[in-house]
Formats: structure tokens, sequence, C-alpha cells
């Protein structure tokens, strides 16, 4: 629930409350949206910072501390009168979200508990699959009551509160101490190919996940259905990323590599009926939403698996970085693939970005398959 918070107080926001800034302030779309951007550059730029605190300190203060510094932000944006203002709330924004999502709880969870952080980081992507489908109705039903910048102090006092009981569900730093207490001398060295590859599927990855987030409702629009109906449609991600984190977790114990490729063919599949079977879209969807769903749960689970254990924390925050800056400018690249080449072009460019992906997670199949270290 605390990273279901976290995430629709800052990446799903805009999402839902851009459109009643814009209409209130005048400010331009490429400014509200691009506040997001923001955010994901400056998270970007802090990721290896966030996971060498983790490696160094623990995680239980900082992910403590990351809602405290969302709070922070959405007051700053409840108060933001110029544009300037409203960049610099999402500036520290941008630092909460570096300090407490995805990358920064699995460096956590890597470190306290090694190759056995792979059940809970299952069970927290389960649970973090709701955040859409809890946070946008409940932001939208507060702006509708009470207008946008008081759901902004509103949701900040949320996490001023919930945020601080990472304190109390995550043990101490016993034993993080004893993870490291490895040396990087007894560490077997990194594959640098694997690393290679990884950073690539997860920010094509990202980058998917990004443009889908932002775009899906334009793009379905622009194929030609109406506002309704591509909400509709839209709303069916959610519960087919959490019905895939569901037989995730009763298929059992299985080498992530086989999670991974399942998750980019499902992706792919998805994209390719969505953007040439117009009568398959609901398919489509649902298929996508299966694939992106494992997707967060490869994210935490393939690195813990084929990174030396020791090396985990400081190469979470390192691979994060080109996803994260992939993120920021998606928006801005997908706003430009609309404007000029409609919703077919964006969907063409998505359905090239899943295939590559699903190539790329095959190199590293067939990787490990020739490596006895690592055979899946």
């Amino acid at each position: 629930m605390l990273q279901i918070f976290v995430w629709g107080g800052s990446f799903f926001l805009l999402a839902v409350m851009g459109e009643p800034i814009m209409r209130d302030t005048g400010w331009g779309s490429q400014w509200v949206y691009g506040a997001l951007s923001l955010s994901l550059m400056i998270s970007a730029l802090l990721a290896p910072i966030s996971s060498r605190l983790v490696a160094r300190h623990g995680g239980r203060v900082q992910l403590a501390c990351s809602g405290l510094i969302v709070a922070l932000g959405l007051l700053i944006v409840a108060a933001s009168e110029t544009l300037p203002v409203f960049l610099l709330a999402w500036a520290v924004i941008g630092i909460g979200m570096a300090a407490g999502l995805y990358e920064a709880l699995f460096s956590t969870l890597g470190a306290l508990y090694a190759e056995r952080a792979g059940r809970a980081i299952t069970g927290i992507t389960l649970i973090s699959g709701f955040a859409t489908t809890l946070a946008w109705p409940l932001v939208a039903w507060a702006i509708e009551h009470v207008g946008w910048r008081a759901t902004c102090v509103g949701y900040a006092l949320l996490l001023m509160l919930a945020t601080p009981l990472y304190l109390k569900v995550l043990p101490g730093g016993g034993r993080l101490r004893q993870v490291k207490g490895s040396t990087e001398q007894s560490s077997p060295p990194v594959d640098r190919r694997l690393y290679a590859l990884l950073i690539w599927i997860f920010a094509l990855g990202a980058i998917t996940m990004t443009a889908i987030s932002v775009q899906l409702v334009a793009v379905l629009q622009g194929l030609g259905y109406s506002l309704a109906a591509a909400i509709a449609l839209a709303s069916l991600l959610g519960p087919s990323q959490v019905a895939s984190r569901v037989l995730q977790m009763i298929a059992g114990k299985r080498h992530p590599i086989w999670t991974a490729l399942v998750s980019a063919v499902l992706v792919a599949i998805g994209m390719l009926l969505v953007a040439f079977a117009p009568g398959a879209t609901a398919v489509g969807l649902l298929l996508y939403g299966l694939g992106n769903g494992l997707r967060a749960i490869v994210r935490g689970l393939l690195p813990l698996v084929l990174m030396p254990a020791s090396q985990y924390v400081a190469l979470m925050g390192r691979m994060s970085r080109p996803s994260l800056i992939g993120q920021a400018l998606t928006p801005l690249v997908g706003g430009y693939l609309m404007q000029h080449f409609g919703a077919m072009g964006v969907l063409v460019t998505l359905c090239s970005l899943a295939v590559i992906n699903v190539v790329l997670v095959g190199l590293v199949l067939r990787s490990l398959q020739r490596s006895p270290a690592h055979e899946p």
C-alpha cells in the first residue's frame, strides 16, 4: 500500500490532474506534462546515489523519507501560482521518486534478504499493480469536490501519515550488514554483455510502459474510438497486470529469464494486435497488461539472479538510470510522433521496440544456456 501511495502521488498523478491544472492556470500541456519529464530526469540522475545510500545505510529511513519529500513537492504544487514554482515542485517530487520507488525498494530488499528477496519483490509488485486502479479514481473524485490544489494538500497529508510506516514494516540494519560483509574481491565479475543486455531490456520496457501510460487514451481515440470507449479499454490494463502477478506467484519458482521471455512476447503480441487488428484491441490490451505486469517482477528478480549478490544494490542504481532517462524523454518523443505521424506512428514505434525486446531477451536466454553458472 505504501508503494501505491507514492506512485499515485508522483508518476501517475498528472494523468488525472494535468487537465484541471491546464484549465485553471492556462499553462501549456508541454509544460504541465513536461514537469513529469523533469521529475523523471532528476530521478534518473539521482538513482545511483540512491542505491549507494541504500548500500551504506540501509533503505528503511530513505524509503520513509521519500514519501515526505513527495509530500513537500505536492504542497509546493498546491501553492504554485507561476510556472517556475510548479516546475520546482516537480523537481522536488523527482528527488522523492529516486528515494522511494521500485529501484530504491528493490535495492533495499536485495540488501536485506539477498536471494530470498524474490518472494517479497513479487508480493509488493502484485499489490502495487493496483496503483492506478485506486489512485486515479481517488484523485479524480477529490479534484471534482475540492479542486486540484486542495487535492494536492490532502494527498501530501496522506503521504506524511503513511510512508513513515516503512520504519515498522522493514527490519533494522542487522541483516543488511551481513550482506555488506561480502567483499568485492570474493564476488565473481559482472558479465558485461549480460549487463548491457539487461540495461536495454529494462530501458525499452520502461519506455513502452511510459508511452502507454501517458498516451493510450489519445492513441485509441486516434484509431477512431470515442473517449468513453478509450477509457473503458484502457481500464483493462490494471486488472490484467495484477492477474499476471498472481499467476506468477501460483506458478512457483523458476528462473526469471523465462518470466522475462513470456513478458516480452506478451507485450509484443499485444502491441501488434492493437496496431494491426482493430477487432482485437481489447485482447491486445489484455495481453499487453499481462506482459507489463510481469515486467515489474522481472526488473527486480532477473538482476538478483544474474548479478553477484554483493553488487546487486549498486548495479540496480546504475541499471535504472538509462530506463529513467528514456522514460523522461518518452512524453516528448511520443508527443512529436503523435503530432506528425498520428496514432499509427506511435503504435508502429512501440511495436518495433517490443519486437526488439523479444530479441534481446532471447539473446540473454541463449547466453545463459551456454553458461553453466547461470543455466536456467
